[in-house]
């Protein structure tokens, strides 16, 4: 009596199909989760778990160790996909013979690139901070039933890369904070979501730690002080016309700043001595220094972010630069500082003189020599290199390599330079043209 051959769609058919499936779901499901684990912005995590998100909680947690994170997800789905294949491989040899081995390659091919891969990944990357929350829970035990076989990869891993002369930091991250958030910013506003405007004010903020106090202070030749040995009629006539409501006082040489007058201190004191019975007499023996505060200087080295601070603490505006032998180099204000943030601050007691950069009919752009590279990159969208100059005239004075005269034409980083006008050793007019 002969044997009948078992049917192909039994009940081992059956069970082999269902386990591949439910390895694809699984496949899918760490392929998902690797893409929007990966993808999840830090910061908006952090925003969800601050509004009671327990899953973006998790996927925070998971996110600091992205080394051990990876290794899990990888480790789960690679098994998955392995084990499904082989038991395709398995079913479709029984169904086909040795021929269903191509024919597994193919379709599990076909699934795993579909199902597995390219789906749940579009899924996750449409909204990864979602998809993370929801995920983090499954992964976290996953990577907790896994660590000992991640522990291991990830000390293999290590030891092959010191091999090559390379070592991992667990600690360093890929990419700092600050350089996320400008990247966003600039990607925002190519893309026009975010406003020129608000992307200017944004990085000025985020660029007062690396910028010092030489780059925007007023040069001392433009500084406007007041001699201390003067009339008390002249001081108070050049208080009264000055556009600054803090002055400095020197006494003999410019360099030698003894105090800093504040124009109210100095109306009140005035106010006082010519409502007294002294009237003029008490006038004419008014010294200015009387009411001067003490100057405060700072070293040119000193960083923005430094200096607000110190502003804030001090409960001043005022500060005299001084480099690293002492002498006078130019004074900031914290209008300085601020200006760097939200762009030039003006009011009805500043001087109304010719602006620092205007447009020709030809299109040129007339540039006073004393404006900063910064002040003209942010308000034309240029990118003219500020490392070695913080102005305008200082940038071509450096690429010629000499001090231009008036007329003298040069082409560099893209632009044309003419000097139009120069004092002395200063320039101070360039018409400047992008090539």
């Amino acid at each position: 009596m002969t044997e009948t051959a078992p049917p192909l769609l039994d009940a081992a058919f059956w069970i082999t199909a269902s386990a591949i499936l439910v390895l694809l779901i699984c496949s899918a499901f760490f392929s998902g989760s690797e893409t929007a684990l990966t993808a999840a912005s830090r910061g908006k995590l952090r925003s969800m778990s601050d509004k009671g998100s327990a899953g973006a909680g998790r996927a925070l947690a998971l996110k600091e160790d992205d080394e051990r994170l990876i290794g899990g997800i990888l480790l789960g789905n690679n098994l998955a996909n392995i084990l499904a294949t082989s038991l395709a491989t398995a079913l479709f040899t029984r169904l086909l013979g040795d021929g269903g081995v191509a024919l597994a390659t193919l379709v599990m091919t076909a699934l795993v690139l579909i199902f597995a891969e390219v789906l749940p990944k579009t899924y996750a990357i449409t909204d990864p901070e979602s998809a993370a929350s929801k995920t983090a829970p499954i992964i976290r035990i996953v990577i907790l039933v896994l660590s000992p076989a991640v522990s291991a990869v990830r000390a293999i891993v290590r030891g092959v890369l010191r091999i090559f002369g390379l070592r991992i930091d667990p600690d360093l991250a890929l990419l700092s904070v600050r350089e996320e958030i400008v990247g966003a910013l600039q990607i925002g506003h190519s893309e026009g979501v975010v406003e020129k405007e608000d992307r200017d004010r944004l990085l000025g903020a985020l660029d007062l730690g690396d910028r010092t106090v030489e780059e925007i202070m007023l040069h001392r030749s433009k500084i406007e002080m007041i001699d201390a040995d003067d009339e008390p009629s002249a001081i108070l006539s050049q208080s009264l016309a000055s556009p600054h409501t803090r002055l400095p006082v020197y006494r003999g040489d410019h360099e030698n700043i003894v105090g800093v007058v504040h124009a109210k201190d100095l109306l009140r004191a005035m106010h006082k001595l010519t409502t007294s019975e002294a009237g003029a007499e008490a006038l004419a023996k008014f010294r200015v220094l009387d009411v001067a505060m003490k100057p405060y200087f700072v070293p040119e080295t000193t960083t923005l972010d430094d200096q607000m601070r110190e502003f804030l603490r001090r409960h001043t505006h005022f500060a005299l630069v001084v480099d690293e032998y002492g002498a006078l180099q130019g004074l900031i204000t914290l209008e300085d500082i601020l200006e760097e943030i939200v762009g030039e601050i003006t009011d009805e007691f500043d001087v109304s003189g010719e602006r620092p950069m205007r447009r020709t009919e030809t299109g040129d752009w007339l540039v006073d020599g004393a404006m900063t590279i910064r002040d003209l990159n942010r308000a034309r969208d240029w990118n003219l290199p500020d490392e070695e100059a913080n102005t305008v005239a200082g940038l071509v004075i450096h690429e010629a390599q000499t001090i231009p005269t008036q007329g003298q034409v040069f082409s560099f980083h893209g632009f044309r330079f003419e000097v139009l006008a120069r004092k002395d050793n200063r320039i101070t007019r360039l018409k400047i043209r992008q090539l």
